[in-house]
């Protein structure tokens, strides 16, 4: 194995959601970037996989529109090739679908249960600080204090999951209100015709069209540092040792990874990273059938389920998503406990039998792969509410991602503001180069 040396601005290490919203950020504003990603293709767990010929997801499945994803990639001048579904979310409630366009959750509650109104007034609060619940309240039982409707919990509990990836009796109340009241709320979203990593490829180019490089299968063994602060990395690249100089450091791949790669950060941050990392989990079966199994064209979520919290249908909208003459589905559910062990057979075949119950003709379908999201490889790397914040004991040395979010957050959005926060951090502290 021989030695190089290489000098950039930005060392970015995991080519993730939030990892590469900042590359991209970064390179646009004239940083040298340098993304190092130990997978073959981009997108971490919001990429893409081929199963002849289906294009299946290996994490998340949907990207917002109009918030912050789509502003990051206006922004840096990326393509943003995402279809909504029309409606994007449905229903299905006691074997029917129901489409709450324009109606929202008060005509949904209103359905379910004489207590609706209560409820829709308890989630109107939320929208100031003193309609809030305290932080130890989960959102099963703030959801109890008004009702006792199972389909109600059920509806609640599987947003949750999806949103999320944990359970609610695991979520805190005050979370989810947040969420939902003062944030995109889960309405405008869609998926890429190409799979997610079409969009997660997207951001990549831009780093590449700025002067920037991305390098897949390669790992960074270790951060260097000096005085207190990075000073670069040693990266195995093409059976080579590269030492990549940097003026600061992007870390995408966790912080508990990340305090893996720096031994030098200070005892009391690393016991702090370990009690705070608490990884969600979530069982994804996607599936394929020759004839259409749902009405729905986007999202299906539901009440009443053993763990299923929803079901995606792809090709209603992205055709391009199967071979001709295929339809491709996927569906989710939360195990029990989604933080902590399970029995992931078990588990599995719960979200199998509720497959069975909901999705007419799926016992026909053909199941392409069933993933198990878990431990190093999380739906989310931190349950939301209890994220450690983006900045490091280092001053040149940040997180991005899921594991990080901002309060009331989740998913591929949240990983898109960490990287937004992160990078006006980063300008005002080291200024691009003329």
């Amino acid at each position: 194995m021989h030695t190089e040396r290489r000098s950039v601005d930005a060392l970015v290490i995991g080519a993730g959601a939030g990892g590469l919203c900042a590359a991209a950020r970064l390179a646009h504003q004239g940083y040298r970037t340098l993304v190092v990603e130990r997978l073959d293709r981009v997108g971490g767990r919001a990429s893409t996989y081929d199963v002849d010929g289906f294009k299946v997801n290996n994490g998340a499945i949907v990207l917002e529109l109009g918030g912050i994803m789509e502003q990051t990639f206006a922004e840096v001048g990326a393509p943003y090739d995402v279809r909504m579904p029309k409606p994007p979310l449905m229903y299905r409630i006691g074997g029917k679908s129901v489409d709450i366009t324009g109606g929202g959750w008060g005509f949904l509650l209103s359905k379910l249960t004489r207590h609706g109104a209560k409820l829709v007034t308890g989630l109107g609060a939320a929208r100031h600080d003193s309609g809030l619940p305290e932080d130890q309240l989960s959102l099963a039982d703030w959801v109890s204090s008004y009702t006792s409707n199972e389909t109600v919990h059920g509806v609640f509990r599987n947003m949750c999951a999806s949103v999320f990836a944990v359970g609610s009796e695991e979520l805190p109340a005050r979370v989810f209100l947040t969420y939902f009241a003062r944030r995109s709320a889960f309405k405008k979203f869609g998926f890429c015709p190409e799979g997610t990593v079409g969009a997660m490829s997207a951001l990549a180019d831009v780093v590449a069209l700025h002067g920037g490089e991305v390098w897949l299968g390669s790992t960074v063994r270790e951060l260097r540092t000096d005085n207190g602060q990075v000073i670069g990395a040693v990266v195995e690249r093409d059976d080579a040792s590269i030492e990549v100089d940097c003026r600061f450091a992007v870390s995408n791949i966790g912080p508990a990874a990340t305090t893996s790669l720096c031994p030098e950060l200070p005892s009391a941050y690393r016991d702090e990273v370990r009690e705070k990392s608490r990884p969600c989990a979530m069982i994804t079966v996607n599936f394929a059938s020759e004839r259409a199994l749902l009405e729905a064209p986007g999202l299906t979520s539901f009440g009443r389920t053993r763990r299923l919290c929803y079901v995606a249908n792809f090709t209603a909208t992205c055709p391009e998503m199967a071979p001709p003459g295929w339809h491709l589905y996927a569906g989710a559910g939360v195990p029990k406990p989604s933080v902590g062990q399970f029995d992931a057979d078990a588990e599995t075949e719960l979200i199998m039998a509720d497959l069975r119950d909901e999705v007419p003709g799926f016992e026909t379908a053909r199941v392409l792969s069933v993933a198990v999201m878990r431990d190093e490889w999380p739906p989310q790397r931190a349950v939301s509410g209890f994220d450690l914040p983006s900045e490091t004991p280092m001053p040149n040395l940040w997180n991005v991602g899921d594991a990080v979010k901002e309060y009331g957050n989740g998913g591929t959005t949240a990983c898109a503001e960490t990287a937004k926060l992160v990078v006006r951090r980063i300008s005002e502290r080291y200024p691009a180069a003329a």
